[in-house]
């Protein structure tokens, strides 16, 4: 037998008697188990994210005719969207990504909440927001449609949210009607902590990232 081929046969031999020892594979299952752990704890989390304001509180008339604001939300984070039941443009793109994040953040709730306020609220009344709400497949337990008086619909709004919201009474119907599009997130403690573009192709995955890091941590 040749000097390689004792070394091979030597080698093969430890490999198989260390295989072949219960504290052997313990150790490799030890690895293989704490890889992804060890991955987490390498990989560093996003930044906090800032402060911009804080929300006044409010209450305004939920779909269900219920009194529904800033006490029920208390605790939680949530993301608010702005738009009326008579618009066919932007609001609906809005309110499809706002199901799109309903879908995506159910392991949430109920950490999480989703709000869609109404800018049209003469007309848009709790029934109308209703069958509205049935159309884009709102969980009532993750969602909540607002209306109420114009005066404190246009106060949470602008003055709470920090979102343009204007009628313009020289023009019938939804014309004079404008309005801001932004997302705004929420913490548990209402303070807003981001804006979101819904025409920026990564809104809905920022947005789900974002509530799911303020839930977990802050």
């Amino acid at each position: 037998m040749t000097t390689a081929s004792a070394f091979r046969d030597r080698i093969q031999t430890a490999l198989s008697a260390a295989v072949g020892r219960p504290l052997t594979w313990a150790v490799i299952v030890g690895l293989i188990a704490a890889w992804p752990i060890s991955w987490a704890l390498l990989t560093p989390l996003p930044p906090r994210l800032p402060i911009l304001g804080t929300v006044p509180p409010f209450e305004l008339t939920a779909q269900d005719g219920g009194r529904f604001g800033s006490k029920e939300l208390a605790g939680r984070v949530w993301l608010a969207s702005f738009i009326f039941t008579r618009c066919e443009t932007a609001c609906t793109a809005i309110t499809r990504q706002m199901a799109r994040i309903q879908g995506r953040t159910r392991n949430l709730e109920p950490a999480f909440h989703l709000v869609s306020i109404s800018v049209d609220p003469e007309f848009d009344d709790p029934a109308r927001l209703a069958a509205y709400a049935r159309a884009h497949r709102a969980s009532p337990r993750m969602w909540t449609f607002l209306t109420g008086p114009a005066g404190e619909v246009r106060d949470a709004v602008t003055r709470g949210l920090r979102i343009s919201m204007a009628k313009e009474a020289e023009h019938p119907g939804t014309e004079g009607i404008s309005h801001g599009t932004h997302l705004v997130l929420v913490d548990g403690e209402g303070r807003i902590r981001a804006y979101y573009d819904p025409e920026e192709g990564t809104s809905v995955e920022r947005a789900v990232r974002d509530a799911a890091l303020l839930v977990n941590r802050g």
